[in-house]
């Protein structure tokens, strides 16, 4: 085994096992631990102009969803903090697609930086970048100008979703280049807590087919997320279960 690749080994392991300790000792989640989820709809429009390459945002569809919004440290109440959503898109066959976007700016240097905020409504960027053969793209949820507002706490996000069903739209964009919507996810009926504390996501391993996580953070990521659903027993086993 190269040199390199038995120290990418060792350092994977290190990590993971760090992360899982940590998830272990808080019993939660050691990324993002407060948070609430709901059942969701996921539309894709599709992108006829400029496609990504990637089937599943390229033709239109209607997908079941499970989002979660969260607090990354989590600071009290209202206070700024690194705010977060996953998306999972239940696809009929196959395994899901795990969306993880955190709080950002919209600009191309600002989408690549998490940013703290106080609220809901804004720009979600996965800060990590794909690949689609040679190309990179980043994925987005931005804020619906035409949607009720989420609020500045995770309470009112759910007392929102039991009066209307908000809306985020997704988009994806070059490094440099402008977001171009390609769907929405529709926020539903929040979830009970015990659903919320099982949920697991996978944001390097559950792709669809012909995108793919790239770059070193995609590995920590990977690493650590592996560590912290080992660490509280969690599985990202499909089908899923909610």
């Amino acid at each position: 085994m190269p040199v390199r690749r038995a120290t990418a080994i060792t350092l994977g392991a290190a990590v993971a096992a760090a992360a899982a300790a940590l998830a272990h000792w808080r019993g939660a989640r050691l990324l993002h631990p407060a948070g609430r989820s709901f059942a969701a709809e996921v539309t894709i429009w599709g992108t006829p102009d400029h496609p990504t390459g990637v089937r599943l945002l390229d033709v239109p569809g209607r997908y079941r969803a499970t989002a979660r919004l969260s607090k990354g440290v989590p600071t009290p109440g209202s206070w700024p903090d690194v705010l977060g959503l996953a998306v999972r898109l239940h696809r009929p066959r196959g395994r899901p697609f795990d969306l993880l976007v955190s709080s950002s700016g919209a600009a191309p240097v600002l989408r690549h930086l998490p940013l703290p905020r106080r609220r809901f409504a804004g720009t979600y960027s996965t800060i990590m970048s794909y690949r689609v053969g040679r190309r990179r793209l980043w994925l987005a949820a931005l804020a619906d100008p035409e949607s009720a507002d989420l609020g500045r706490s995770l309470g009112e996000v759910a007392a929102t979703t039991r009066e209307v069903a908000p809306r985020l739209v997704l988009a994806v964009a070059s490094a440099v280049g402008p977001w171009r919507p390609f769907g929405q996810v529709a926020l539903g009926a929040p979830l009970d807590a015990r659903t919320d504390a099982t949920l697991a996501f996978d944001p390097v391993g559950n792709l669809p087919p012909g995108l793919r996580a790239a770059g070193p953070l995609a590995w920590l990521r990977e690493q650590t997320y592996a560590g912290s659903r080992r660490g509280r027993g969690a599985s990202t086993r499909w089908p899923p279960r909610v």
